[in-house]
């Protein structure tokens, strides 16, 4: 048994002094200051004699799930791996990841499913589970697979997280375009299905008119006219509007403008199933940042204004941003330096997420509860985890910080293979200190 004793926990439902006891990997009991019988109950505890650590002075969180990352595990290890990039989840207290499926070879099969499976086995600092990807011509095998399972590899529809569907062309070029093929897709109801939405005849257009005006040289500031609003609107839109016909387990992934916030506030009145899903990215940079950072800051879809952030900012403190993915993405640095169309989109964050989300709290003074429930508590809700929740009975997951400190990020700090971080430079606020998975605390080392 371990007492973790005299800390201030951090929920969706409150923040209070108290005290956690774990047992067997599980939390047993949550004790708060608050309760008239604490001391009584923490005496008997005592009693028992578990390991007991003070905690005074820090907070107590469920460690993260973040169901949004690319490990690059298949095929792209030289990029990153599941074990050096699970090391930088923890390190970010994220406990729990799910990979999406656009490795090398995608993850659009059982059996690709079954490999990436057995590679993970004991390799990874985090838990992970894996999304399965959808493609124009494998719908029927997908909606047979997450009620049923597939017979010949042994995969089970609880070895599937969820359904990512590329609505735009992103890397790993699994764009899935047509009308029936989608239909099939959200009438989906067992899995959450997760969207990324970037309309493509937009975007191409968009690239052509800058190909036209710089040839070769097209400034990074031109990713966000390239990677447009109007086609993040336009796609969201129809994502938006065929969720509410079939009721489906929406995830509108890496929302990035004020008018998909305003739309998915719109829509969950019709569907309550929708899950508004953004990234740290896109909480804490903006158009601004491209003649500083170039390269580094291009990701799918482009950061947008000043005031889209802001607004990001207000919609999770309004509750509205249900989750929060990183879409941690390496490359490497010399992969990066290319012109704009051989840079290829993606940055290594996973491990600034929770960090960068207490800052954020801080700067626009948004209740830790807030941070509590988008970093774990619904995430753990969508995708029926018992872990991400600070209650008796879950696996005791958990994340140790002290909010007193800030700290200086450093790119000879960083776990990710690619040993970088477009947030280099930037000091955030919170200090994480220890990570528990299922009660057992995590070292993270380059030998792990």
């Amino acid at each position: 048994m371990l007492l973790l004793e005299n800390a201030t926990i951090v929920t969706s439902e409150k923040e209070a002094k108290g005290s956690v006891l774990i047992k067997d990997g599980l939390i047993a009991e949550v004790l708060y200051c608050e309760d008239e019988d604490y001391g009584f109950r923490l005496f008997k505890i005592k009693q028992a004699g578990p390991e007991v650590r003070d905690l005074t002075g820090r907070h107590l969180m469920a460690g993260g799930i973040d169901a949004h990352v690319h490990f690059r595990e298949p095929g792209l290890t030289h990029k990153a791996d599941m074990a050096t990039e699970s090391m930088a989840a923890v390190a970010g207290g994220v406990t729990t990841v799910m990979d999406m499926p656009n490795t090398s070879p995608a993850t659009t099969s059982a059996q690709a499913l079954k490999e990436k499976i057995a590679l993970a086995n004991g390799r990874c600092a985090s838990k992970i589970a894996f999304h399965i990807g959808a493609t124009n011509d494998n719908a029927d095998a997908i909606c047979r697979m997450v009620e049923e399972g597939d017979e010949a590899t042994g995969i089970m529809p609880e070895d599937i997280a969820g359904v990512k569907v590329f609505m735009g062309s992103s890397t790993g070029n699994m764009l899935v375009d047509q009308g029936e093929t989608l239909e099939k897709l959200f009438s989906i109801k067992s899995k959450p299905v997760l969207v990324h939405c970037e309309d493509e005849a937009t975007i191409k257009a968009n690239l052509a008119k800058a190909q036209e005006k710089y040839g070769e040289d097209i400034p990074f500031t031109e990713h966000e006219n390239i990677r447009s609003r109007s086609a993040c609107i336009k796609s969201s839109i129809k994502a938006l509007e065929m969720a509410m016909k079939h009721k489906t387990r929406l995830v509108l992934c890496h929302i990035s403008t004020k008018e998909e916030v305003e739309m998915a506030r719109a829509a969950k009145i019709s569907n309550p199933g929708i899950i508004a899903e953004t990234s740290c990215n896109y909480l804490w940079f903006c158009n601004e940042d491209y003649a500083r950072l170039g390269s580094r800051v291009k990701c799918n879809p482009a950061v947008k204004t000043a005031a889209d952030r802001q607004a990001l900012r207000d919609a999770l403190a309004q509750g509205l941003i249900d989750t929060i993915g990183s879409d941690h993405a390496p490359h490497l640095l010399s992969e990066k330096e290319g012109t704009y169309c051989k840079a290829p989109s993606g940055l290594p964050s996973i491990q600034q997420t929770l960090p960068v989300l207490l800052t954020i709290a801080a700067q626009d003074e948004i209740p830790l509860t807030r941070i509590a429930s988008a970093f774990s508590e619904n995430a753990a809700a969508l995708y029926g985890l018992n872990r991400g929740r600070i209650v008796a009975g879950y696996e005791a997951d958990l994340v140790v910080f002290d909010y007193s400190k800030e700290f200086e990020v450093k790119a000879e700090k960083q776990f990710s293979k690619c040993g970088w971080t477009p947030y280099e430079g930037e000091t955030l606020k919170g200090v994480i200190e220890t990570v528990y998975i299922n009660g057992q605390e995590k070292t993270i080392s380059p030998g792990l």
